[in-house]
């Protein structure tokens, strides 16, 4: 049933690129419409759980992506109140043994650029820049995008993952992004610069009351990623703008001295407002579908989206492989394996965070829950989202 028209892909970023690889690796052609004048990432840091070092093996690139990373020794929480510690993971051997695969950091560009090497070594991928897909038309013989400027691309699918703002699942479900609240300043800082008492090898979070921060390494320890993160007195409107020192440091009131040192060091200020979206039950409607972002977009606070996204790919590959390459049942197969995890990673993202921001008596009992607990009782509460693996990855 192999149609040789191309896949089209809107969105050519981490997810869009995982797609892209996924489908041509099965001998598809594939075509990817990035809106950006090049292709490649902005951003900082992001983490990678085991699931996405599998993800990237069944995606044909895990040495690129191992030769990039960082291996931290720990993920720890602080309270950013006290200063004591609340929670720490050990991620050596034991980690490594019981999940197959580390627990890493790395720069988010390089994280992309692993992927589009091993795309562009594929003679399979077209990937076209300055080219926002706006909507499409479906039909029996396949489907027709229409990009910004009017261009016309005739596929015989095509795959949204085009971010949080799709205009493939606008069209699709119209649904509108919820709007958190929540405000996001981040920065990269050059070692020597980055306080040497603070200088661990940990994805570290200093939690706080409506407020947190988070550390680690990137680039073999050349640089530190710090994110700052509040809870807004404004009314949000999703999207990115100018910030300031002086905002960042009202939100930060009476935390440790230690950890206050943190927000001393970013010298650009960069404004998050962040959005998810309410799950919903079906992301397909005929050979159309959506992935990554466009699907499910996350918070931050289980830094799950770059690994849910390269998840989505090697499922949605996996899938076509079982329907011997009919787009719509290998679309409906994919989202009855992926609906239900990408859902619970959304809601169980949100309460993560609100876990990171409890303040009172409910930051002490937030301090309580993981007092004496043992390594593997933390393996335990995560093997549900770190155990995945591609060869079980159609099971749900």
């Amino acid at each position: 049933m192999r149609d040789d028209r191309p896949v089209l892909v809107a969105g050519g970023g981490i997810g869009g690129i995982a797609a892209a690889l996924a489908l041509a690796r099965r001998g598809f052609a594939v075509e990817v419409f990035e809106q950006a004048a090049e292709i490649g990432e902005i951003g900082a840091g992001v983490q990678l759980a085991p699931n996405a070092f599998a993800a990237f093996d069944a995606l044909g690139v895990g040495e690129r992506a191992r030769a990039r990373a960082v291996y931290n020794d720990r993920m720890v929480m602080m309270d950013a109140v006290d200063g004591s510690v609340v929670a720490e993971v050990p991620l050596g051997e034991a980690f490594r043994a019981r999940f197959a695969n580390p627990y890493a950091v790395m720069h988010r560009a390089d994280v992309h650029g692993s992927l589009v090497e091993g795309a562009r070594a594929e003679a399979r991928i077209a990937i076209r820049t300055s080219t926002r897909i706006e909507r499409f038309v479906q039909d029996e013989g396949g489907v027709t995008a229409f990009d910004a400027a009017g261009g016309e691309h005739r596929g015989a699918a095509l795959i949204g993952c085009d971010g949080v703002r799709s205009n493939v699942r606008s069209q699709l479900f119209g649904d509108p992004v919820r709007v958190s609240g929540h405000v996001v300043y981040r920065a990269v800082v050059e070692a020597a610069e980055f306080p040497a008492d603070l200088a661990w090898n940990a994805a570290a979070v200093w939690a706080g009351p409506n407020c947190h921060l988070v550390h680690y390494p990137l680039r073999g320890g050349e640089q530190y990623n710090v994110v700052v993160t509040f809870h807004s007195r404004e009314t949000e409107t999703w999207g990115v703008r100018e910030g300031s020192r002086a905002e960042v440091l009202s939100y930060f009131e009476g935390i440790c001295e230690r950890a206050h040192q943190l927000l001393e060091l970013p010298k650009s200020w960069r404004r998050w407002a962040t959005a998810d979206r309410e799950p919903i039950e079906c992301w397909s409607e005929g050979a159309v579908t959506l992935l990554g972002d466009a699907a499910h977009p996350l918070l931050q606070y289980l830094a799950q989206g770059a690994c849910m996204a390269l998840e989505d790919a090697v499922t949605l590959g996996a899938a076509l492989d079982v329907e011997r390459g009919d787009f719509v049942a290998a679309f409906r197969r994919y989202e009855q394996a992926r609906v239900a995890r990408a859902a619970r990673v959304v809601l169980m993202t949100r309460e993560m965070g609100r876990l990171y921001h409890a303040k009172g008596v409910q930051r002490l009992v937030r301090n309580q829950l993981w007092k004496g607990r043992t390594p593997e009782r933390f393996y335990d509460a995560v093997e549900w989202l770190y155990g995945w693996t591609a060869e079980r990855c159609l099971a749900a």
